[in-house]
Parts: C-alpha cells; sequence; structure tokens
C-alpha cells in the first residue's frame, strides 16, 4: 500500500525529532525544524502548535532553541502580529559547524583524562590518546565539510 504524502510528512518529521533529540535538543525542537524543512516557507506559531499537537509553551521553548542555534528565525508579514518561523539561511552549514564543535569538545575532554592516567601505564594513555586524536580528526574533517558548504 502506497503512503500518502501525509504519511510521509508525519514520518519524516518524527525521524527529523528523533535525530535531533539524540543529539540533546526537545524532540519538539527536532519536531519543529523537521516541519518547516518540509514546508519550505514560513509557519506561524500556532499552525506549528496546531500541526504537530503540542502546547504554545513546548514550540515556544522548541523554537527559541532552534535560534539560538541558528537554525531558524522569526519572521513577520506586514500586518500580521503573530510571530512566523522559517529556516534560517545557512541553516545545514550551521549543523554541520555544530557537529564540528561537538566532536572538538568530546576530544579535549578525553585529552584532559589523558593528565591524570599515570606515566606508569602507557598502553592506558595510548588508549586514550588514539581515541582522542580521532575524535579531533573527526571534528576538523567535518569542519572542512563545513567551510565547503558556503
Amino acid at each position: 500500500m502506497t503512503k500518502s504524502i501525509e504519511e510521509i510528512r508525519d514520518e519524516f518529521i518524527e525521524k527529523i525529532g528523533l535525530l535531533m533529540q539524540s543529539d540533546g535538543l526537545p524532540r519538539t525542537a527536532g519536531r519543529v525544524m523537521g516541519a518547516l524543512v518540509w514546508e519550505g516557507s514560513p509557519v506561524a506559531f500556532c499552525d506549528l502548535a496546531t500541526e504537530l499537537q503540542v502546547s504554545r509553551g513546548s514550540i515556544s521553548t522548541a523554537t527559541r532553541a532552534l535560534i539560538d542555534r541558528r537554525m531558524i528565525r522569526r519572521v513577520t508579514k506586514p500586518g500580521d502580529r503573530q510571530d512566523y518561523f522559517q529556516l534560517a539561511e545557512k541553516s545545514y552549514e550551521t549543523m554541520v559547524e555544530d557537529l564540528s564543535l561537538k566532536f572538538h569538545r568530546r576530544s579535549e575532554e578525553l585529552y584532559a583524562t589523558l593528565d591524570g592516567v599515570p606515566e606508569c601505564e602507557p598502553e592506558i594513555r595510548e588508549r586514550v590518546r588514539a581515541y582522542s586524536e580521532t575524535l579531533e580528526s573527526v571534528a576538523k574533517k567535518i569542519g572542512e565539510l563545513a567551510k565547503e558548504m558556503v
């Protein structure tokens, strides 16, 4: 049985919600992002709440988180007092930059652990160092990708 476009849309929005939740954002923020990606044009605040079947408070929290991460932006329409939201310019590039920073921070945290491992444990030190360097290498490659996207 072929899925309707509405079913495909709903699945897409839920997938983005779950993906962004795994990255530490509220699931609703991911669902808002998914709806905005799908729509492509500004969506009214109240329409997001209705379409996603969540409270206005949840939409407010989600949109603030996404604005803070430079993934969406608030827009207005002349003569309309309602807030609208749409993807920010370069929102995908911003996501890639943030991912690079996340891997860089993880690498730094592991390097900091190395300070506590005694010199008399060279095998442990080598494994921790190798893991740290792998994460830093991933951070650099993702950072290069982000620069290519600009």
